[in-house]
């Protein structure tokens, strides 16, 4: 089965995530301290290890998804990288 993105594409990746044998709760931790940090850095332990953990963060990057774990990043974090992603690219050199 191919999952189909808002562009029509194929998401092929998917089927070969490593979050694909733990339970989907581990990624989307409730909170931001105590427990939701442990769940986090165990989340981060399984992208780690993950084949496609950069075609799951450019999918996160691309759809602005705002909650979980995604490509080993927390929203926060795909949301830092998004915008130096944007000031480099309308700085006039390309670098930030």
């Amino acid at each position: 089965m191919h999952l189909v993105d808002a562009t029509g594409s194929a998401q092929e990746w998917r089927g070969g995530a490593a979050c694909l044998n733990h339970d989907p709760d581990l990624f989307f931790p409730e909170g931001t301290a105590g427990p939701a940090l442990r769940q986090v850095d165990q989340a981060k332990q399984v992208c780690q290890s993950c084949p496609v953990l950069a075609p799951c963060l450019g999918f996160a990057l691309r759809h602005g998804v705002a909650f979980g774990i995604w490509g080993g990043a927390t929203a926060e974090e795909r949301g830092q990288g998004a915008a130096r992603l944007r000031a480099w690219h309308n700085s006039p050199t390309g670098a930030a």
